[in-house]
């Protein structure tokens, strides 16, 4: 029989990958059987999954009951929390990530992958103790590895797709673009299209969990400079845009309230310290190499999405 992977957040990116890699992978989906967990079964991108033939329960990650319930009998859980910016992030974060854990153990599963973070306090020596929703999920991750059941660490870069929506160049209305942010050109990022590569490193470690128990898989497809990033998005486009490091004050109206605070320490901390430390290039090119198949490069995202700028 096969065993259940239970996949939290299948309707949105990171799930959802995760739940589409498998099923179509001709390998996994001999191996697992797939079960999405959402809020409400009843909307249509759980219906989609349905229509995939992916189970889909409801769970609610504030209800431990609700949770025991919908990873019963699994396998595998792949766990991740939700992100919302307000004054509770950071605690509502790691009440979940803890709730998934317990429930996993609970009901007898036998291993955990956490889409985690690092910690931007711990890294920065509490330089920058405000980027609530890397030092959540770093939290829980640390408490999973004090539970009895076997894990390993989904870290997932930046998303491509921020550049089309919370950090898109905008226009000068002179027909050229800026990308502006506090940090300087050279800061990099490592860049992942966590839609259509998140499972091909989730799958690299369904494929073998053994050989990754107890490790963080930090995540993209490679590391890429503002610098660079602006140069693919002009040649791509055939608009030129530009990069522009502007001062915090100015940044900060740019960007809503509740979030403002948490996303330029954010941005600074990539540019003091590395996204996951001055190890951060060594690192993603070791894990892009184990990753199940081919990787998507921001020249590709650019062209295939396609990023249109208006």
């Amino acid at each position: 029989m096969s065993k259940v992977l239970v996949v939290f957040g299948a309707t949105g990116q990171q799930g959802g990958a995760v739940a589409n890699y498998v099923i179509n992978d001709p390998v996994l989906s001999k191996e697992f059987k797939v079960r999405g967990v959402t809020r409400d079964a009843s909307k249509p991108a759980a219906q989609a999954l349905k229509q995939k033939g992916i189970e889909v329960v409801e769970g609610n990650m504030d209800n431990i009951e609700s949770l025991k319930k919908a990873v019963q009998g699994a396998h595998t859980v792949f766990a991740i929390t939700s992100s919302i910016h307000d004054e509770n992030l950071k605690k509502r974060e790691i009440a979940q990530g803890k709730a998934m854990a317990d429930a996993a153990v609970s009901q007898g599963a036998q291993y955990i992958i956490f889409s985690t973070l690092p910690h931007a306090g711990r890294m920065s020596s509490n330089k920058y103790t405000k980027v609530d929703h890397f030092d959540g999920k770093a939290e829980v991750e640390d408490y999973i590895r004090t539970l009895p059941i076997k894990s390993a660490f989904f870290l997932p870069g930046f998303f491509m797709q921020n550049f089309k929506s919370i950090v898109a160049p905008q226009p000068n209305g002179d027909g050229t673009y800026t990308l502006s942010n506090v940090v300087s050109p050279k800061t990099e990022l490592p860049l992942i299209d966590i839609i259509h590569d998140a499972g091909k490193y989730v799958g690299a470690i369904l494929a073998d969990p053994e050989k990754y128990e107890g490790k963080v898989l930090t995540s993209a497809t490679k590391v890429y400079t503002f610098e660079e990033i602006v140069k693919i998005m002009s040649e791509a486009t055939g608009k030129t845009v530009n990069y522009k490091q502007i001062p915090e004050s100015v940044y900060r109206g740019f960007l809503p309230p509740s979030a403002a605070e948490e996303l330029i320490q954010m941005f600074l901390l990539y540019q003091d310290f590395g996204f996951n430390g001055p190890k951060t290039r060594e690192l993603v090119e070791q894990t892009a190499q184990i990753a199940r198949g081919k990787l998507t490069t921001f020249e590709e995202f650019v062209v295939n999405e396609p990023f249109q700028l208006k």
